[in-house]
């Protein structure tokens, strides 16, 4: 064997080291010998922070070189077939085709990689799957992070000290969303951050709130922070860069060396010595191995943490404590459905019936529906079941119309006695608020499905809001997402072979129910030449997941899903002597018709009259729906301020079903052949569009989606009819991230950039009790929304809050009336109720406030 090399054996295996004393860093001399040395001594705090990460590696086989000739380097993704077998790999698939890159799990594979002149090892920020050793072929673009990182690199004119400033903004922000945060000094320029994360979110979603972090602090700072990438943009500016939280980025692992001029190091620090900027520097391997000794890993309380709550199932269908409980005690007695009641109420403290066990049911049902003045209006709708009142809070109350069905929130289960309940529920206790008996009575079960289905006759009192006999049909949705419990989704539905003796004056007929609307179903000709709004509502999509859609991948057809606003749209067509028109009915039955005047044109796109469904669109960069740019048009009503925007920004409609040919409905048509007619119905136009339906499996169209910018994709059942009003599983929506409605309840005041405006809004949903708060979004704002927004804020000031908010999140509040809905995009829910990391997406003006539930 040659002088120059060397076997060894690390963690049992047998390996060569060779040219010992080669100096990979000319400038202090270190040699090859003194790298292996340490990243021995260093590995078990490395490997820490490295496991179960793909690692790519940049190689100095000749060494780093000296300041007056850098030595040659290049990036090493694919794992060498002369490697040892004993290292553990894993193989991606990127773009460009599979590449098997090696996971630093022991002292070995970093020896072996330190033997290769890998001076610094770069990681992802998410983790592979554990287990085998080979699991197949990993797509590197759906990684859930268990971090964020944010690299933080001085421009011309910039140093150190400055980065150091811009962390401790950073970190402010990052506290503020309940996040720790660690610096690491890279070894190179400047600081990375590392903050843990729970492994919930998708890599594109994280990326997406680092981005738009990055973003707001650019807006504040805008003489000293930059967040594009963009080199010519950086002079005497740091760089945020957000992008290393991309699934296909990686960031130099802790502790790596770096290929400097000198043997410097990722290392983390201390928020104490920071606090001195002018005093920090980078630091080299033999001060940090010398850190270690006396401080130990500093960084180690991350690794712990990361990906602690990290859990496959979504957050709702985790088990709560009290069903946790429920279960394990269930096979030593059969659980009292009054538990729950009983431990919300205090039987000293509250008028309630709060009996110690349930009751017995007889041959005669019980009904009773009750309006319930809490923090919010509802109708609490209560049947007799088995020795208890199975309960839903209905926010709209019961529906009038078999056209528009309601949301059912399922609720605990009631006593017996609760069906003659009324009166006051005290301040400060569950529910608190004024209860009056809207209806009561008897009623018919016809069909009663634990947790699916029910329909009931219910037969109400002579002068009760029901207005005499009314046949209902309860159905459990299936709902499933973030801040969201599936078995407690439910909608209520009033047959149409119900009685038609009308509701009681007062009742939520006329108060909380949907808009009443005239006009026919299908555009009928009359002496008018506009055509009436339909008074049809949308069909609906659950929350759909990739898992169930590709078991049945025959039975489903797959549209691209389209970030605007729905419209349902009644079409006329044109003739030889008459120009058509055109009528736009929001998802809340809002007219919309004037708000978007180009979309006349649909009316000589259409051969014959129609009802089609569709979505408003704007387009953005690269010719992409932009959410944002279509708050620009709307909630506009001046004739003068919809032309000026017009010119700025058009909009696009996108069709993409025919409900209505010629008075003919086709609900009941399969999916499939409607979209075969749509085509023959609607021809494109400027402004008008019948995107196709994507051919090939679910996962390409979710690349395809990707790929395009889009929301996500449509999953429909071909053979689904149209269920207007209805939300089924029949219709799944396939997300790339997750967004949801939120009501607007407060808004902080803003600093700086954004003293005229404000710095976050304060946010909230309905649960049965009233409003319950859900945290806040500062990020995600143009100057446009920005403005415009205050001013709405501005007109919807009260003086009091409309719900509890944590102290900390309301000293600066101004509180508004709790009616603007917008929708944000979120990384989870927080175990306290809060949306992650949210960012702002845009208000909603086609939903009303009380269709926003927890």
């Amino acid at each position: 064997m040659s002088r120059k090399e060397q076997k060894v054996t690390v963690d049992g295996h047998r390996l060569t080291v060779t040219n010992l004393d080669k100096v990979f860093y000319p400038e202090t001399g270190t040699t090859k010998g003194e790298v292996l040395d340490y990243y021995a001594r260093i590995s078990e705090h490395l490997i820490r922070h490295a496991h179960d990460r793909i690692a790519t590696r940049k190689r100095w086989v000749d060494g780093v070189g000296t300041q007056k000739k850098p030595g040659d380097v290049f990036f090493e993704k694919n794992l060498p077939e002369s490697a040892p077998s004993w290292i553990t790999s894993r193989s991606i698939r990127h773009s460009t085709g599979s590449k098997r890159y090696p996971l630093v799990q022991d002292r070995a594979t970093l020896t072996y990689l330190a033997q290769m002149a890998s001076l610094e090892i770069h990681i992802p920020q998410w983790q592979v799957a554990k287990g085998s050793s080979d699991p197949g072929t990993i797509d590197s673009t759906t990684r859930h992070p268990d971090r964020m990182v944010f690299d933080l690199d001085p421009g011309p004119g910039r140093e150190l000290a400055d980065c150091i400033e811009v962390a401790q903004l950073v970190r402010e922000l990052l506290t503020g969303m309940d996040l720790d945060v660690y610096p690491v000094t890279s070894g190179s320029k400047g600081i990375h951050l590392y903050a843990p994360l729970d492994g919930s979110a998708s890599s594109q979603q994280i990326s997406d709130v680092a981005h738009e972090l990055a973003r707001s602090l650019e807006a504040d700072h805008q003489d000293l922070v930059v967040s594009a990438m963009k080199k010519t943009l950086r002079e005497n500016k740091v760089l945020i860069d957000w992008s290393q939280n991309s699934a296909a980025k990686t960031t130099v692992a802790p502790y790596s060396l770096r290929g400097r001029f000198t043997p410097t190091v990722a290392a983390p620090r201390t928020w104490d010595e920071l606090d001195d900027p002018a005093a920090v520097d980078q630091l080299h391997f033999e001060e940090v191995l010398a850190r270690i000794d006396d401080l130990g890993d500093l960084l180690e309380p991350l690794a712990k943490t990361a990906g602690d709550s990290a859990d496959p199932a979504p957050t709702s269908a985790r088990p709560s404590p009290a069903s946790t409980k429920e279960s394990s005690n269930s096979s030593k007695a059969p659980r009292d459905r009054l538990d729950t009641y009983r431990s919300k109420r205090d039987p000293k403290h509250t008028r309630e019936p709060v009996p110690e066990s349930h009751g017995t049911s007889g041959d005669e049902l019980s009904f009773v529906i009750q309006e319930h003045h809490a923090s919010t209006l509802h109708w609490d709708f209560r049947l007799e079941h088995e020795g208890v009142l199975v309960s839903w809070a209905l926010p709209k109350g019961p529906p009038t119309d078999p056209k528009h069905d309601h949301l059912a929130i399922q609720t605990e289960d009631h006593p017996l006695e609760y069906v003659r309940f009324k009166g006051t529920i005290e301040k400060g206790q569950y529910g608190a608020g004024e209860v009056t008996i809207w209806d009561s009575g008897t009623y018919e079960l016809e069909k009663w499905k634990d947790g699916r289905e029910i329909i009931a006759v219910l037969h109400g009192a002579e002068y009760g809001g029901l207005g005499g006999e009314r046949r209902f049909a309860l159905f459990n949705t299936g709902e499933h997402g973030p801040n969201k419990e599936p078995e407690k989704n439910w909608m209520i539905h009033l047959t149409k072979d119900s009685s038609t003796k009308p509701p009681r004056r007062g009742g939520p007929s006329t108060a909380h129910t949907d808009s009443q609307r005239n006009g026919p179903t299908g555009p009928e000709r009359s002496g008018s030449t506009d055509v009436q709004p339909t008074d049809m509502t949308p069909m609906l999509a659950s929350i759909g997941s990739l898992r169930s859609v590709r078991r049945q991948s025959d039975d489903w057809a797959f549209e691209m899903k389209w970030d605007g606003i729905r419209a349902l749209a009644s079409v006329r067509a044109g003739t030889d002597d008459s120009s058509g028109s055109i009528a736009l009915t929001s998802r809340n039955g809002h007219d919309m018709t004037k708000a978007y005047p180009e979309l006349i044109e649909l009316a000589d796109c259409v051969d014959g009259d129609c009802v089609l469904d569709a979505e408003i669109v704007a387009l953005g960069p690269g010719s992409r729906p932009d959410f944002g740019r279509l708050q620009r048009r709307m909630g506009l009503t001046r004739e003068s301020d919809i032309e000026r925007e017009r010119e700025r920004t058009p909009v696009y409609l996108m069709v993409f079903d025919v409900l209505n040919v010629d008075g003919i409905s086709l609900l009941k048509t399969p999916y499939l052949e409607r979209r075969e007619r749509l085509h023959d119905v609607v021809t494109e136009g400027e402004y008008v569009h019948v995107p196709a339906a994507f051919e090939g499996t679910v996962d390409e169209a979710m690349e395809a989606s990707r790929e395009l910018h889009l929301e996500g994709v449509m999953a429909k059942q071909i053979g689904s009819t149209y269920l207007p009003g209805r939300r089924t599983r029949t219709w799944a929506k396939l997300k790339h991230s997750s967004t949801r409605d939120v009501i607007i309840v407060g808004w902080r005041t803003g600093k700086g950039e954004r003293s005229e405006t404000f710095s976050s809004l304060l946010l909230a949903a309905h649960d049965q009790d009233g409003l319950v708060y859900l945290g806040r979004v500062g990020t995600g704002f143009d100057d446009y929304q920005l403005k415009a927004l205050r001013a709405q804020l501005d007109r919807l000031s009260r003086k009091t809050p409309s719900l509890e908010v944590p102290a900390a999140e309301s000293r600066d509040a101004n509180w508004v009336r709790p009616s603007l809905v917008g929708e944000v995009q979120y990384g989870g829910i927080t175990e306290a109720g809060r949306l992650r990391h949210p960012v702002w997406r845009g208000l909603r003006d086609d939903i009303d406030s009380d269709e926003v539930t927890a």
